[in-house]
């Protein structure tokens, strides 16, 4: 089989009606691809002002809006008519991208159909429950994500490090890797804009530290804060600059200092020249599974300072690219996002040093590493091979 016979049935819960990693990584897929022949077609939820234009013919599927996240839609299923789309489609591969409702019954219509079935993971949604007071819900949910991603013939990882951890987690026999690329073009050092920084009240010389993503307390938010309180305490100049918008961004501002700037949501052009402008990135997170935005800071010039969690750990290079700092540690945090402060000298050669290494994440080379491992499941597929929780 080549790349040209590919019929991909894509599912997902969020392909475009809010602009995050993953469903960006999605989009850029499915457009790579179109371009080699393949056909693709997308099942979500629509909406009627997405956050971003769909790649790819999008089928609706009916769903909800999410309980206390409204901006998030909760899929209700396959019907009918999404299902006779897809028997005309005629889809010889299905891959499901989150394991909500519409994930599972997308597995479980690929397994009543004889249909090779892979997931691709985008997220550590067993870490969720201890941002919001539920930590003890975490086996509960990580037992309900093994029964999920075991159904399926194979899972795909964003990072090594990240499919280590699904390893571990016994979540499935079959573990491959579709990391994510950058776009050079968009994040470059050559966007750093003096005259941006000035406009929204930056000195030329005072160290700006970004925190760029949604503003939700998984994303590591409170360790964020705390950390620069310790800056702050031990007299460290620096300026936080704040790129993103979400549903915590009122705690968020309450919880900086009053000189924090708040850029709002930024996007393509204007997004890369945000982040090349700052001098560090804090990533502080320990939900991510690749983490879009550091390679993004990397690809910008930037050092960046991070937990040593799943996919900062792929990408930064403790004390050449940055810092890996480990979870909870918010002195060792304050102490590194210190030394790039105060030594632009050490600021300066990490962020070389990181900008060498964004170098071999071209997304057409990280979406053909997906590609290949369709190809090579539909052939185990093909010669009999079967998902191991099916054959026992």
């Amino acid at each position: 089989m080549e790349v040209t016979d590919l019929r991909v049935a894509l599912f997902s819960g969020n392909y475009n009606y809010v602009r995050d990693g993953a469903n960006q990584a999605l989009n850029r897929l499915v457009g790579y691809l179109m371009r080699q022949g393949a056909k693709v077609r997308i099942y979500s939820p629509k909406v009627a002002r997405p956050a971003f234009a769909s790649t790819g013919r999008v089928v609706n599927v009916p769903s909800l809006p999410l309980p206390g996240r409204g901006e998030y839609r909760a899929p209700l299923g396959i019907p009918g008519k999404v299902r006779r789309d897809l028997r005309e489609f005629g889809a010889n591969i299905f891959h499901v991208s989150s394991p909500e409702i519409l994930g599972h019954r997308a597995v479980t219509l690929a397994r009543n159909w004889g249909k090779p079935v892979v997931a691709s993971v985008h997220t550590r949604f067993e870490t969720y429950p201890r941002y919001y007071g539920f930590a003890f819900l975490e086996p509960a949910v990580e037992a309900y994500l093994r029964r999920f991603y075991r159904r399926c013939d194979a899972i795909f990882a964003p990072s090594e490090s990240m499919a280590q951890v699904l390893r571990e987690q016994r979540m499935s026999y079959d573990v491959g890797i579709w990391t994510r690329g950058v776009d050079n073009e968009l994040f470059t050092p050559a966007r750093r804009d003096m005259e941006w920084r000035r406009s929204i009240g930056l000195a030329d010389d005072e160290p700006a530290i970004a925190f760029v993503g949604r503003l939700v307390m998984e994303k590591g938010l409170d360790v964020f804060a705390e950390t620069i309180d310790l800056m702050a305490q031990r007299g460290t100049q620096g300026r936080i600059v704040v790129v993103g918008e979400g549903p915590a961004r009122e705690w968020f501002e309450k919880r900086l200092p009053g000189n924090a700037i708040f850029t709002g949501f930024q996007r393509r052009e204007d997004l890369g020249r945000a982040i090349a402008s700052c001098d560090m990135l804090f990533n502080p997170s320990v939900t991510e599974t690749f983490g879009n935005v550091t390679l993004e800071a990397m690809a910008s010039g930037l050092p960046v300072v991070a937990a040593n969690a799943t996919g900062s750990e792929s990408l930064v290079e403790d004390g050449v690219t940055g810092r890996l700092i480990r979870p909870g540690a918010n002195e060792a945090f304050a102490q590194a996002l210190r030394l790039y402060c105060e030594d632009k000298g050490a600021r300066d050669a990490a962020g070389r040093a990181g900008l060498a290494a964004s170098e071999r994440f071209a997304w057409d080379r990280v979406n053909q590493e997906l590609v290949d491992g369709y190809l090579r499941v539909i052939r185990l597929r093909e010669a009999g091979g079967l998902p191991r929780s099916k054959a026992r």
